[in-house]
């Protein structure tokens, strides 16, 4: 039962959710991690229009940068006794979300595991939802780890109080990277 299980890692504290929980399954199953780190070039491209420098310079860097995301996880599952592996893929024409379910098809998988952040609303429209459609054309199952929400935010929420709403304005290339 889940010996085999694909962890996507992007560095992100909701990303680092999600592998804490594969490692606590992996423990429990005496499984094996295969942390996965996506370059998407595709996003990235699309936001050159806000920043300056040569593409080959940013993908070199994006690998590096990915690398060492990878090593990072990996020294937090080995330090915790889980047998662990990396693999970092470039994505130069597909969606994320395309790229995990392959990875999980040829590993093979048996389960997936997912940090999210569990967007609502206009939030969710606007910068959609790689976990749900990995979820739905996952051919193994999915954990999601949604991450838990700060705690002025959901106290604020609870208590009725008004909740002040901050606008920040954004070059139209930063919304494509999440």
């Amino acid at each position: 039962m889940y010996q085999r299980i694909l962890v996507p890692v992007d560095g992100s504290p909701t990303s680092k959710h999600g592998l804490q929980e594969a490692i606590r399954m992996a423990r429990l199953t005496g499984g094996k991690l295969r942390l996965m780190h996506v370059v998407d070039v595709t996003s990235i491209a699309l936001s050159f229009d806000a920043y300056a420098g040569y593409p080959s310079d940013w993908l070199e860097t994006l690998r590096k940068d990915g690398e060492g995301l990878l090593a990072d996880a990996r020294a937090v599952a080995t330090a915790a006794g889980v047998e662990v592996e990396t693999v970092l893929r470039d994505n130069f024409a597909v969606p994320v979300h395309e790229l995990i379910v392959s990875e999980a098809g040829a590993w093979p998988a048996d389960l997936i595991v997912l940090g999210t952040h569990g967007r609502r609303g206009m939030g969710r429209v606007m910068l959609g939802s790689s976990a749900e459609n990995v979820l739905r054309r996952s051919p193994v199952p999915v954990l999601l780890v949604r991450s838990p929400e700060p705690a002025g935010k959901a106290d604020a929420a609870e208590e009725g109080a008004a909740v002040k709403t901050v606008r920040v304005n954004l070059p139209s290339g930063a919304l494509s990277v999440e």
